[in-house]
């Protein structure tokens, strides 16, 4: 009889399948996702609770460097990506509203009197960046890959969960002239590090890049989470918890017009589908 009482019990319990769970990957890049156990985790990862939530999906957010997670949800070995741009990922699905934006600037030590005047600004200086990051999806990220190339030294990339923190490091030792990095994310770090009055900001880099949750072209899930994420945002811009959200993290709304897409497929693209 107890046996029975157990059965019972356990089929009246709430059970999500693998099938609800949507897997979550990003290097560290706070406040947009931070840790996983944090009480606030990033606003990205707290929207992205929200709104799949509410459709019945729990969220597997875990931290993974930056160019494995991009891999990850590419294979498909992963649902979605947290604050990509298309320009990384023209293949991944990608929601009609962004998630936020990011307007990258330019950083040096506090001592130094250099700023940044545009790309020849650059080439007497060594610029430490972030393995497969996307920084203006322009001249400067052309930059980037033509001195990888050419391996000059100009050009020194960090990978890993911690590769901001360790590019700080780097500059404050003087084995870098200037990192670049999103004024709210180097603000935050800076911050937790004690590093406000050692660092200066040298100037924006251009104008500011929205970025998305970005999920893999390889289901067709993927169509119905950035339907339920372009939704969600803008139900939540219309009753104000969107900026109720930002608020608890310092931020405001990101809206603008969207930007064009290139051949990035959005949610009402089909997705391909890995033979």
């Amino acid at each position: 009889m107890h046996r029975v009482w157990l059965v019972l019990l356990f089929l009246s319990c709430p059970v999500v399948s693998l099938a609800d769970t949507v897997t979550l990957r990003a290097d560290e890049w706070y406040p947009n996702n931070g840790d996983p156990d944090a009480e606030r985790p990033g606003y990205m990862i707290e929207l992205a609770q929200t709104i799949w939530g509410t459709a019945g999906y729990d969220v597997d957010y875990r931290l993974m460097p930056w160019e494995r997670a991009l891999e990850a949800t590419r294979q498909g070995n992963i649902d979605c990506v947290v604050g990509v741009t298309p320009d990384e990922a023209p293949d991944f699905i990608f929601p009609e509203e962004a998630q936020g934006s990011s307007e990258p600037h330019m950083y040096t030590e506090k001592s130094s009197v250099w700023n940044y005047q545009g790309i020849e600004s650059l080439k007497d200086v060594r610029l430490g960046v972030i393995g497969g990051y996307a920084y203006d999806m322009g001249e400067l990220d052309a930059y980037i890959a033509e001195q990888q190339e050419m391996t000059s030294g100009r050009i020194q990339i960090m990978k890993g969960n911690s590769a901001l923190e360790q590019n700080i490091r780097k500059l404050l030792s003087g084995r870098i002239d200037v990192l670049a990095e999103s004024p709210s994310v180097m603000a935050t770090k800076m911050a937790e590090m004690g590093l406000n009055d050692q660092i200066r900001d040298a100037g924006s880099i251009g104008n500011p890049v929205l970025i998305y949750i970005g999920c893999t072209p390889t289901t067709a899930r993927s169509l119905e989470l950035t339907r339920l994420l372009s939704a969600g945002i803008r139900e939540m811009r219309d009753n104000g918890r969107l900026e109720s959200l930002l608020l608890q993290y310092n931020l405001t709304d990101w809206y603008r017009a969207p930007p064009e897409s290139g051949n990035s497929q959005t949610e009402g693209s089909p997705p391909e589908t890995a033979e």
